[in-house]
C-alpha cells in the first residue's frame, strides 16, 4: 500500500464519528477512502449531515504521528502488512460477514499466503473458551488444537488467557498452524503472560488485528474482534463457558454466518460448563473427540483423533484402572469430606492417596480444598 493510499485509510478509522458502516458508505460513494477526502465542503453537505461533513474536513491530530508508527512498524521485517477493504490481500472470508473490517494488521510467518489460505475457510476452526478453565478443559483445548492442527486445520483464536492460550499452544505442539485475533494494536501483546506465546504465533502462523497500532487493551474492543474469529473459520468449537461469556458471541456470530458450532459437554454441576450446554440445547454439535469435528467438516481422520470417549490417564501410568479412590472421585470436583464419606479412609490414608493420585497426573486439586479427576482428551 502507497504511502498516501495508507494515510487515507488512517484518516478514515481515525475521524471521529466515522464507524465501519458510515466508512462503506463513503467508499460505495466516492470509490476509494482518497477520493473521500478530496471532496468539498458541499459534496460531503449533500451526503445530509454537517456534522459528518465537518469532521471529514478536519485532519486528525494524531494522523501525522499515526502513519509514521505504521511506516516504521511496517519496514522492521518482511512479516508484517496492512490491508484495507476491497485489497486483493484482504481474506476474502472477511468479506462475506456483516460488518468487515475496514483495515487488518497482520504479523506472522502466514502474511503472505494469508488471503489464499482465507479462501478454503474449511481449513481454519475457531477454538473459543473461558479465561478460567477447569485444569481439564484447558487440557482439552490443548490436546483437541494438537490434534486438529496435525490434522491439518489451521486454528483460530482470540490470545485470551485459559482456553485461547491452550488451544494456540495445542495448535502449535501439534506442527500445525493457528492465527490470533487480538484486540489490541499488533505493537502490543495482551495479556503480557503471552508475550512468548505470541512470538512463537507469528513464527509458525500469523498474529492478525483491525486496530491501529499503540490501541491499548479496551474493554469495549475483545467482543468487536469476535466476529474476525468467526468469520475466518468454517467452524466455532467452544471448550468450557459461562452462560455470560464472549465465548458465546462468537459461536453467535458462527451460527448468523451459517457456520459450524461445536460445543464439548462437561458436569452438570459446573458453571463453566452451562454455557456449552447451551449451545448444545440451541442445536450445536455435541463434539466427545477431535474426530467428530473432522467428519463434520468432512477431513480425512488424523493421527489419534480417536472416536472413543476420552481415556483415563491411569491407565498408562502403572496405577491399576480399578484404583476404588479413582473410581470415587468420578469426574466432578469433590470435596475431602465427600471423599472419606464414599471411602471410609481416614485423613492420613485418603491424603496420601490423593497425592499419590495428583503426582501421577491422574488428579488436579482445585480452590477450596476440592479434588478433581482429569482425563486426557
Amino acid at each position: 500500500m502507497e504511502t498516501q493510499e495508507l494515510s487515507a485509510w488512517l484518516r478514515l478509522t481515525l475521524t471521529p464519528g466515522v464507524g465501519n458502516e458510515t466508512a462503506r458508505q463513503l467508499l460505495a460513494t466516492f470509490g476509494s477512502a482518497q477520493a473521500v477526502f478530496e471532496q468539498t465542503a458541499t459534496t460531503l453537505r449533500a451526503l445530509g449531515s454537517e456534522r459528518l461533513a465537518s469532521a471529514i474536513l478536519a485532519e486528525p491530530a494524531q494522523l501525522g504521528a499515526q502513519l509514521q508508527a505504521t511506516l516504521d512498524w511496517l519496514q522492521q521485517a518482511d512479516d508484517r502488512r496492512v490491508v484495507a477493504l476491497g485489497d486483493a490481500g484482504y481474506p476474502s472470508a472477511l468479506l462475506d460477514i456483516e460488518d468487515p473490517p475496514l483495515m487488518l494488521y497482520m504479523l506472522g510467518s502466514l502474511v503472505k499466503c494469508a488471503p489464499a489460505a482465507s479462501k478454503n475457510i474449511a481449513t481454519n476452526l475457531a477454538i473459543v473458551g473461558s479465561r478460567n478453565p477447569t485444569p481439564q478443559g484447558e487440557a482439552n483445548a490443548r490436546q483437541f488444537a494438537k490434534t486438529l492442527g496435525g490434522a491439518g486445520l489451521c486454528v483460530v483464536s482470540g490470545l485470551a488467557l485459559g482456553i485461547d492460550g491452550a488451544a494456540h499452544d495445542g495448535a502449535l505442539l501439534g506442527g500445525g498452524t493457528t492465527m490470533a485475533v487480538v484486540g489490541t494494536g499488533l505493537d502490543r501483546v495482551y495479556p503480557k503472560k503471552h508475550l512468548t506465546l505470541a512470538h512463537r504465533i507469528a513464527q509458525q502462523g500469523l498474529l492478525i488485528s483491525e486496530f491501529p497500532l499503540g490501541t491499548p487493551p479496551l474493554a469495549a474492543n475483545f467482543p468487536r474482534r469476535n466476529r474476525i474469529i468467526s468469520g475466518l473459520s468454517q467452524g466455532t468449537l467452544v471448550i468450557e463457558a459461562a452462560l455470560q461469556s464472549g465465548s458465546l458471541i462468537t459461536a453467535r456470530l458462527a451460527a448468523e454466518q451459517g457456520k459450524e458450532v461445536f460445543a464439548i459437554p462437561g458436569s452438570i454441576h459446573s458453571p463453566q460448563s452451562r454455557g456449552c450446554h447451551a449451545l448444545i440445547k440451541q442445536g450445536a454439535k455435541l463434539v466427545e473427540s477431535a474426530q467428530d469435528v473432522l467428519e463434520e467438516l468432512r477431513m480425512a481422520p488424523a493421527p489419534g483423533a480417536e472416536r472413543e470417549p476420552p481415556a483415563i490417564p491411569g491407565q498408562a501410568s502403572g496405577l491399576p484402572p480399578e484404583n476404588p479412590l479413582v473410581s470415587a472421585l468420578g469426574f466432578d470436583a469433590v470435596s475431602l469430606d465427600a471423599l472419606q464419606a464414599r471411602t471410609g479412609l481416614d485423613t492420613p490414608a485418603l491424603q496420601a492417596q490423593l497425592l499419590e493420585l495428583e503426582l501421577d497426573g491422574q488428579i488436579t486439586r482445585l480452590p477450596g480444598g476440592l479434588f478433581q479427576r482429569l482425563a486426557s482428551s
